[in-house]
């Protein structure tokens, strides 16, 4: 059967701005071309959650919009991101038989043993994201990275379950709906950025993912190839933001410049000790740099504290050959890897989505990690073609939605067994 044009969209729904990153794999290709870049502010939501219906539909419509007129590609569906401190992860075991001594494992025995490492106690209201296999057990041999093929009759997973809110879920996809679009899946913005700026040989050596947004910090911990620990902490960059306003006592557009302009996570890097200086509609205002740098350090300590602290939990602060990635719109921060490396007591790079053609140079920043590797999971999780796709028509049953998207077991990271 020969080949067709595939189309795969990420969409990055932040707390302070929607991004979507539209790709293109023709019949020759295998490394998607990036042929839509966009990105609009946000104001309907709060640390990762829908709290106003109409502004976050809106924020998504308008990113959408302007994606499809740079593409050329009217978007029907699309992987979403999902954010804040109510996803959390937890550890589960599954186990099936298998059959009689002579049975070789195959891909239908995986799908139901990490279907039933899912039969875990959960709340009426939170519903099942992601399972990520570690390793499995086959007639009490461990350590299994994969059992395709081998003979036995007890088929054990270990795996890595993350769960969300059910009704901030829904909430969520219903924003999405109010646009026409459909979520093809739902993805942690942490395990999306993972995708796009971890490589596997930091996965299998061991590695931190810290993805620094507006409101919220995801960390995504992976060693031997395996997905280990994920956490959203409930802060960001804006919290530095707010933090210069309040300290600077000067107003929330006063200091978001002065972050952007003139912060500095490391104050060595200062070449001088002038004062900051920002102009905003022919005003100059004028800060002392120490000032600036007293509040950011305080912050970004916070940050990294709590950072460590999840480290220590699982044991691994510290103890990371691959050392931290760090990506995300915070990532931007002049001189966040080397307080990164000071802080963690590990190596650090900035994560920034590289090697596409097209318009690639739009997403050379860390704040599109997310929406490329969103995108990427589109296109491997199977988008279609143009003409494969569901024509945009409202009454999307959100419920249905949950079932199919919340608790689908996908193996994000599978891709590294083969």
């Amino acid at each position: 059967m020969q080949e067709v044009s595939r189309y795969a969209v990420g969409l990055d729904v932040g707390t302070t701005t929607v991004r979507c990153v539209v790709g293109h794999v023709d019949a020759a290709g295998q490394t998607p071309t990036i042929i839509g870049v966009s990105e609009y502010p946000n104001n309907g939501m709060r640390k990762g959650t829908v709290v106003n219906l109409v502004n976050a539909a809106q924020a998504i419509d308008k990113a959408l919009e302007i994606a499809e007129r740079m593409s050329g590609h009217q978007i029907h569906a699309a992987t979403v991101s999902v954010n804040g401190s109510h996803v959390v992860g937890m550890s589960s075991r599954g186990v099936i038989a298998v059959g009689t001594g002579g049975h070789e494992i195959n891909e239908d025995d995986l799908a139901r043993v990490e279907e039933a490492a899912t039969v875990v106690q959960l709340p009426a209201n939170r519903e099942i994201l992601e399972v990520t296999p570690r390793s499995y057990q086959l007639d009490g041999q461990d350590n299994i990275k994969d059992p395709i093929g081998m003979t036995g009759v007890r088929l054990e997973v270990d795996a890595h379950v993350i769960t969300a809110l059910g009704p901030h879920l829904k909430n969520l996809l219903k924003a999405c709906e109010m646009t026409e679009t459909v979520a093809h899946r739902t993805v942690l913005t942490g395990l999306a950025s993972a995708r796009a700026v971890v490589s596997e040989r930091q996965m299998e050596n061991g590695v931190v993912l810290i993805d620094l947004g507006g409101t919220t910090t995801n960390i995504a911990v992976f060693d031997e190839g395996d997905l280990q620990h994920v956490a959203v902490l409930p802060v960001g960059s804006v919290n530095i933001t707010n933090d210069l306003a309040i300290g600077l006592k000067t107003d929330l557009d006063i200091a978001e410049q002065v972050k952007i302009q003139h912060a500095v996570a490391v104050p060595k890097l200062r070449k001088d000790n002038k004062p900051v200086v920002v102009k905003i509609d022919k005003e100059s205002h004028e800060f002392d740099p120490s000032d600036v740098d007293m509040i950011v350090d305080a912050r970004l300590e916070e940050i990294f504290e709590l950072i460590n602290k999840e480290l220590k939990s699982i044991g691994r602060a510290a103890k990371l050959p691959g050392g931290a990635v760090i990506t995300g719109g915070g990532a931007q921060l002049r001189g966040i890897e080397e307080y990164a490396k000071e802080a963690l007591q590990v190596s650090a790079r900035l994560g920034v989505p590289t090697g596409y053609g097209g318009v690639s140079e739009k997403i050379a920043n860390p704040g599109y990690s997310s929406a490329v590797g969103l995108m990427l999971l589109d296109l491997e999780g199977g988008a279609g073609t143009i003409d494969q796709r569901k024509e945009k028509s409202g009454g999307v049953d959100i419920g249905a939605m949950i079932g199919s998207v919340g608790n689908k077991v996908t193996g994000i990271f599978n891709k590294f067994r083969s």
